[in-house]
Parts: C-alpha cells; structure tokens; sequence
C-alpha cells in the first residue's frame, strides 16, 4: 500500500535534543499515517554524534508500514565528505537502487540509480534548497518534493521540516522506481538538510 501511491506527505518528528531522526509518512488526501520512516544507526555511531556532525557519521533510515511489523526497505548512508552516497535496499537486503550527491550544486541534488548502475533520474533542487524535481532520462519531470512552511516557531526553533512528495503520471509504475522516489525525498533531509 504504500509504495502504490503517487503522493505522500513527510512530517519529520519534533525534538528538542535529538540523536536520530523520525518521520511520519502520511496520505496527503485523507491524512491516515501510511507508515514511518526512523533514523537507527550504529549505536556507535549513534553516541558520535554528541561529539562530531552527524554527516560525518553513517546511517540507515528504515521505512516501516506501521509500527510493530519489519520493515519494507531501508535507506543507507555512509560517510559523508565531498559527495555522499546513499544506498536503497530491500528489507531482504537486496538493493533496489542508490543516490550519488551531487559536488557543486547550488540548491542541492543528486543522481538516482537503479540496481544496474543505470542513471534513472536526476534531482535538482532550487537555488534556496526547497523545492527539488525528479529528472528522468530523457528530461521529462517525474515528480517533486517541495518544503512545507510549518510555522515561525518550528521554523526558527526546530530543525524539523515537513516535505510533499508527489509523482507525476509520467513517473515509472512498479514499486522499484516509486521506493527509489519515496526514499529519495528522505534522502533531500537526510544528505542536505541536517544541521547538527
């Protein structure tokens, strides 16, 4: 179910101190909770970060379909230093797909590959780093992931952001491309827009 939709709405959890990160994902339409996407790295790595930036340290974001059940797939990332790989997979571990950051961009993006190490898509971001489009091969818009204005004192006071993905009726059927999308709208949060 929730990897056959075209749109879904990303509440990152608030927190006043916080080592990981979750997100709600949510049906834009009807607001019913679709599933939740938590941050669980190494616990060593976990602890790090009350000493280094939580950039320099890996991670792995696991997108459950509600609470109590295995995860469908999970999100790696590992350390980050001048360009960021971030690696899709299976909840059998099997990879779906992996995301290449981009070195010089001025809003952000990054490559989205398939399984093969084909290029399925590009992400572009806006020169303000809030609004991304999904790119296809031959151009075409696939989708986008715009920021969501959550209220001057979430804004100013939290580093919690809230983000729409949605598909457009261009974008690839099949879960594959579509877990490739949803976790690339993930991945926007957790490669550019942690700060700490």
């Amino acid at each position: 179910m929730l990897l056959k939709r075209n749109e879904w709405f990303i509440r990152e959890h608030i927190a006043v101190l916080k080592l990981t990160d979750t997100y709600d994902i949510i049906d834009p339409a009807s607001g019913a909770m679709l599933g939740i996407a938590r941050e669980e790295p190494p616990a060593w790595a976990k602890y790090m970060r009350l000493l280094l930036s939580k950039k320099l340290m890996p991670s792995i974001v696991n997108i459950y379909p509600g609470e109590g059940v295995p995860p469908i797939m999970t999100i790696h990332r590992g350390v980050a230093w001048w360009s960021t790989k971030v690696s899709v997979r299976r909840a059998n571990g099997t990879e779906i797909g992996y995301f290449k950051s981009k070195v010089f961009s001025l809003g952000g993006g990054f490559y989205v590959f398939d399984s093969m190490g084909r290029q399925v898509a590009e992400i572009r971001g806006d020169w303000k780093g809030w609004n991304f489009r999904f790119i296809g091969s031959d151009g075409s818009t696939l989708g986008t992931v715009s920021k969501k204005w959550a209220g001057i004192g979430k804004e100013l006071f939290t580093t919690a952001d809230n983000y729409m993905i949605a598909l457009n009726a261009s974008a690839p059927s099949g879960e594959d491309p579509r877990a490739l999308l949803l976790a690339a709208g993930l991945a926007i949060d957790l490669v550019f827009k942690e700060k700490n």
